[in-house]
């Protein structure tokens, strides 16, 4: 009979083989939720010592449920589905993975930067439907000597900004903290960068101070030939006021990755605007991150339960 009971709320892969094997070798067991309600989870989280999430909501009182919960660990980065407050008025450590897959979503970030900007999916979509005309297509520009601007360089926004100055874009960027070093990155406000950016990327949490961070006051300020992009979290937009913005012509075009809700309705602006690329919060996936997070995740739970200090604990008080 193993030691430790370990309760996944959820998961987005299709086994649990890395996880089974990494707690079974500190003497664990899982227990895997089959619905991520509040309800289920807090009988199941009873009966356990530690708690594993990807995107389910860990409130309070599923955290109080768990009365000998030592660690609650998630599977990514941002931890807005965790009441990291009361977990630490608890004692109990909270870690995630903040350099999780940084390199999949700056390739995805570029990846659909490079799509708008040669209308990659316009021209698909047109060959599909059986044109094939050149002449019908939007203005074609060289991104070579573009500007980007980076809403947030921490360790994504870093990366875009290396591969984006590798393609020749000039790269403009806004940070709660300059110390970073960004060779040739130009550091500046929000209202100057949306001005100034043929492209703006958006890699900041979703916290009260950037929820709809992109408004209708910040659309209006970009270029009419400029695009968003967005692959952080669904609420820094406010998705009604890209859609006028589209509607106005304010900006030339979006790229979402994330919405407020997922999955959004499709058959409504901005989704269904032909301008507009969505991709269904696939940014942060390959298949080299996600065992990475998975065995990394899992051993932060059997260090805790084991009385070790686990890596990237983000309320480092409990363990004094």
């Amino acid at each position: 009979m193993p030691r430790f009971r370990v309760l996944l709320t959820d998961y987005a892969w299709h086994d649990l083989d890395i996880e089974r094997a990494v707690l079974a070798d500190g003497d664990a067991e899982l227990v895997v939720a089959e619905g991520g309600d509040a309800e289920t989870l807090t009988k199941l989280a009873a009966d356990c010592d530690a708690i594993m999430t990807n995107w389910a909501k860990v409130p309070e009182a599923v955290i109080a449920a768990c009365e000998r919960c030592r660690i609650v660990a998630r599977l990514g980065v941002g931890l807005d589905n965790i009441d990291v407050a009361y977990a630490t008025s608890r004692g109990i450590a909270v870690t995630n993975c903040p350099d999780y897959c940084v390199v999949e979503v700056a390739e995805h970030a570029l990846a659909l930067l490079l799509a708008l900007s040669r209308k990659v999916a316009y021209y698909h979509h047109a060959t599909k439907g059986g044109t094939y005309d050149l002449s019908a297509g939007p203005t074609l520009r060289r991104i070579e000597g573009q500007t980007l601007g980076i809403v947030g360089l921490g360790n994504i926004g870093a990366k875009l900004a290396e591969k984006a100055r590798g393609l020749g874009m000039n790269v403009l960027a806004t940070s709660r903290s300059k110390e970073r070093k960004a060779d040739g990155v130009r550091f500046v406000q929000l209202d100057e960068l949306l001005a100034e950016s043929d492209y703006v990327s958006l890699h900041v949490p979703a916290t009260a101070e950037t929820r709809n961070l992109i408004g209708a006051a910040e659309l209006a300020r970009m270029k009419p030939t400029a695009y968003l992009v967005n692959t952080a979290r669904g609420a820094v937009v406010d998705h009604a006021a890209l859609a006028a913005a589209l509607a106005a012509g304010e900006i030339a075009g979006a790229a979402l990755d994330v919405q407020e809700t997922e999955p959004p309705d499709l058959s409504k602006p901005p989704y269904n605007d032909p301008r507009t690329i969505v991709t269904p919060h696939a940014a942060f996936v390959s298949v080299e991150s996600l065992d990475d997070l998975r065995r990394r995740v899992s051993q932060q739970v059997i260090d805790r339960l084991a009385g070790r200090t686990p890596e990237n604990v983000v309320n480092p008080a409990v363990l004094a």
